[in-house]
C-alpha cells in the first residue's frame, strides 16, 4: 500500500505519517520548498516538492498511490483570500489531479475541521446532518473544501473527517496557553457558559487510519473528538493539574480581544506574517457551544477515544519540557 499525505510536515500530519509507517504503508509527502522537515527527515518517506496551488506537482504526487490523506491547509493567514486559495481551491486542485492521473484511487480522506460545521445552536452536540454555519473565514474555507469533495464523491472514494480542536506534542497553539498558565494566569474570554469538544492528536490518527481501512465512501462525514463535554471555564484547571502549578482566573473583556485581533491584522498587512489572533478566531472564541457528536464515528468506523484531557495535557506538557519548548 502506498499513500500520499499532504500537510505531512505539520502537527497532525507528521503524527499521521508515523502511524502509517508503523503499519507498513509506503508514504509519499507533498512538501513546499524550504519547508522544515524536522519531524520527517529521519523517516523512510518519499518527498515531492510542490503545493496545492501547483497542478504539475499535484499530478506527480497523486500518480501511483492507492490512498490520499489531504491535511494541507492554513489555519492563520494575512487575508481572507488566502484561506480560500489554499483550503478550498487547493482541495479542488488535488481532486482534479486525482481525476486526471489516478481516477481509480482507493480512498481520498479530507481532514476538515469542526469549524466547517460551525457551532451548535440548539444546546446539544452538533451532528453531521445539521446545517453548516461556519462563523470564520477559516471555517468557511474548510466547508468549501468539503463541498468540492462532495461534488466528486461519485467519482472518487471520498471520506471527510471533522476533528474538534486538536492538541498534543508538536502543537504550537496550545503551547501559548501553557505559557500563560505557567505565569499564574487562567484567561477567560467570555462570561457566558461555554462548552467545547477536544481531541488528543493520537486519537485523530486512530480515526484517520480506521477511515482508511473502512469500505465506507460516498462523501460520508464524521465528527472526531474524545467524546467529552468540557466547560471552557474549567479547562484551565486541567492545565494547572498537568503542570502542577496554581493559577488564577482572569477575565479578558471581549472588546479588548477584538481590539487586539484588529490591531494584529493591521500589523500583519505590513509584516506579511499571519496575525497571532484575528477577528475570525475571536468570533469562534465567543460562541457558546462547540460540542460535536461522535456517535457516527463510533458506530460506523469503530472509533473509540483513547485519551482524555487530563492525560493528554500531561503527556503534551512532558513533551514540551523534553523538547525545551517550556
Amino acid at each position: 500500500m502506498k499513500a500520499l499525505v499532504t500537510g505531512g510536515t505539520g502537527f497532525i500530519g507528521s503524527h499521521l505519517v508515523e502511524g502509517l509507517l508503523q503499519r507498513g504503508v509506503e508514504v509519499r509527502c507533498l512538501v513546499r520548498k524550504r519547508t522544515d522537515l524536522k519531524w520527517l527527515k529521519d523517516l523512510p518517506v518519499e518527498f515531492v516538492e510542490g503545493d496545492c496551488t501547483d497542478m504539475a506537482s499535484l499530478k506527480t504526487a497523486v500518480t501511483g498511490v492507492e490512498q490520499i490523506f489531504h491535511l494541507a491547509g492554513v489555519t492563520k493567514a494575512v487575508n481572507k483570500k488566502t484561506y480560500f486559495e489554499i483550503n478550498a481551491n487547493g482541495t479542488k486542485n488535488l481532486i482534479q489531479a486525482c481525476l486526471e492521473k489516478n481516477p481509480n484511487l482507493q480512498k481520498f480522506i479530507y481532514l476538515s475541521s469542526q469549524a466547517a460545521a460551525g457551532p451548535c445552536t440548539n444546546g446539544a452536540r452538533k451532528q453531521e446532518s445539521d446545517a453548516c454555519l461556519p462563523v470564520s473565514p477559516y471555517g468557511q474555507s474548510k466547508r468549501k473544501g468539503e463541498e468540492y469533495c462532495l461534488e466528486h464523491a461519485d467519482q472518487l472514494s471520498m471520506m471527510i473527517l471533522r476533528p474538534s480542536a486538536v492538541y498534543g506534542p508538536r502543537d504550537r497553539d496550545v503551547l501559548a496557553f501553557f505559557k500563560i498558565v505557567s505565569k499564574g494566569i487562567k484567561p477567560l474570554f467570555s462570561k457566558k457558559e461555554q462548552r467545547v469538544s477536544l481531541c488528543y492528536v493520537q486519537d485523530i490518527v486512530q480515526a484517520t487510519l480506521l477511515a482508511s481501512n473502512s469500505k465506507i465512501s460516498g462523501g460520508e462525514i464524521f465528527f472526531i473528538s474524545d467524546g467529552q463535554d468540557y466547560p471552557l471555564d474549567k479547562i484551565g484547571d486541567f492545565f494547572e493539574e498537568a503542570m502542577n502549578v496554581r493559577a488564577h482566573r482572569l477575565h479578558i473583556p471581549s472588546w479588548l480581544i477584538s481590539w487586539v485581533a484588529s490591531f494584529s491584522e493591521w500589523i500583519s498587512t505590513f509584516s506579511g506574517n499571519p496575525p497571532l489572533i484575528n477577528r475570525g478566531k475571536v468570533e469562534e472564541m465567543m460562541q457558546e457551544n462547540w460540542l460535536c457528536d461522535i456517535t457516527k464515528a463510533r458506530t460506523l468506523l469503530g472509533y473509540e477515544p483513547q485519551f482524555f484531557l487530563a492525560e493528554g495535557l500531561k503527556m503534551t506538557y512532558e513533551w514540551y519540557l523534553k523538547e525545551g519548548w517550556l
